[in-house]
């Protein structure tokens, strides 16, 4: 009797574990949203543009460097400081400089000195020979006396001459001891910025070596450079849309201000220029991207509130057969105005979510609105 009630009881158990089977194997009818507005994909003109990368420059930067050696004794600036044309940047040891400069100033004397003896001579000698003239032409002196004197004279001539001379090139190496003593002191080739100072007090100063680096922040322009075959796209004068990396949000005007007409022989590429208009997100060395029209192409184009953002992905909600949603990753071009291109991802005629926001709607039914 206990066999028959336990084997009735295990038979009752295993139907109703069947039974619990069959009722959770039944798939559960997915979660509704509604409300959902959606947007057909569509192929669309959009206008081509050849988009190449550049660095920003300023349009004028100075290496300062000295023109004579000698120990640095000061620099007034560091990097970010605003000067003005002439100002003096770093000063350096001027002692030997000016005792240049005292040399030349005794050898200008001493050619002074020089100077007014060979004049007094040359004026004696003049004056003899027109006492000698009158007296040769009475013929109270010989033939040979006069031209002595006639050759006094112009031996003195020819000495005051070179005093003369040797005058002036005291007076030019005095010129040049001052110019040496000058560029003891460094001055701002123009008004702008220090970006870089390369030397203390107590250095050595060398001819030719930078010290300080100054840029003009009044002008910057993108240097880009442009393959041959894409040459054509770029014409001196046009506008140039340009983005900066640092600010992609922002894009500037730029314009072509300059294509340099050689070619780099290894790369068969032309440098462009462009102005940028002055703004104070502009410096020199950020990266940028400029663009040049080229026509249209097809695209596809979405609102740019479809877009859903996974990490540092991108995607969109895509409904398909049943209404329901699924998320796919997307590749994306650049914006334009409130809608986005689309790179990869997706096709024409498919339907995406158009604002999703923050809503979870991958693998539920949408109800479009209506």
């Amino acid at each position: 009797m206990n066999k028959i009630l336990g084997v009735m009881l295990i038979s009752s158990l295993a139907f109703f574990s069947a039974c619990n089977s069959r009722e959770s194997a039944q798939p559960q009818a997915p979660e509704v949203v509604q409300g959902v507005a959606l947007y057909q994909t569509a192929s669309a003109k959009v206008p081509d543009s050849l988009v190449v990368l550049g660095t920003v420059h300023a349009w004028e930067t100075a290496q300062v460097a000295p023109q004579v050696m000698g120990t640095v004794l000061s620099v007034n600036v560091r990097e970010g400081d605003s000067v003005r044309k002439g100002e003096v940047l770093a000063v350096i040891d001027a002692a030997q400089a000016q005792a240049s400069v005292e040399r030349a100033r005794a050898a200008v004397s001493a050619a002074n000195e020089e100077l007014a003896a060979t004049e007094n001579d040359r004026a004696l000698a003049e004056s003899t020979l027109k006492r000698y003239t009158t007296l040769f032409e009475r013929k109270s002196v010989s033939p040979q006396e006069y031209d002595e004197v006639k050759a006094r004279l112009q031996g003195a001539a020819a000495r005051a001459r070179a005093a003369q001379s040797s005058k002036a090139q005291a007076e030019a190496a005095l010129a040049q001891a001052n110019t040496a003593l000058g560029y003891t002191r460094i001055r701002a080739p123009f008004d702008g910025v220090v970006t870089e100072r390369r030397a203390d007090p107590g250095a050595m100063a060398a001819p030719g070596v930078p010290m300080l680096a100054v840029e003009d922040t009044s002008k910057y322009r993108v240097d880009v450079s442009v393959d041959e075959s894409s040459l054509r796209y770029v014409k001196l004068g046009a506008l140039a849309p340009v983005s900066l990396d640092a600010y992609p949000e922002q894009q500037l005007q730029g314009r072509v201000s300059q294509i340099v007409p050689a070619a780099d022989p290894a790369s068969r590429s032309f440098t462009v220029k462009i102005e940028l208009p002055k703004l104070p997100i502009v410096r020199s060395g950020l990266s940028a991207r400029a663009s040049f029209a080229r026509g249209e192409r097809e695209a596809i184009l979405i609102p740019r509130t479809a877009v859903v953002r996974r990490g540092s992905m991108q995607a969109v909600y895509v409904v398909g057969n049943g209404e329901l949603a699924q998320l796919r990753y997307v590749t994306l071009g650049d914006p334009s105005g409130d809608q986005v291109e689309v790179l990869s991802g997706l096709a024409t005629q498919e339907a995406v979510v158009q604002a999703p926001a923050e809503r979870e709607l991958a693998g539920k039914r949408v109800e479009v609105r209506r």
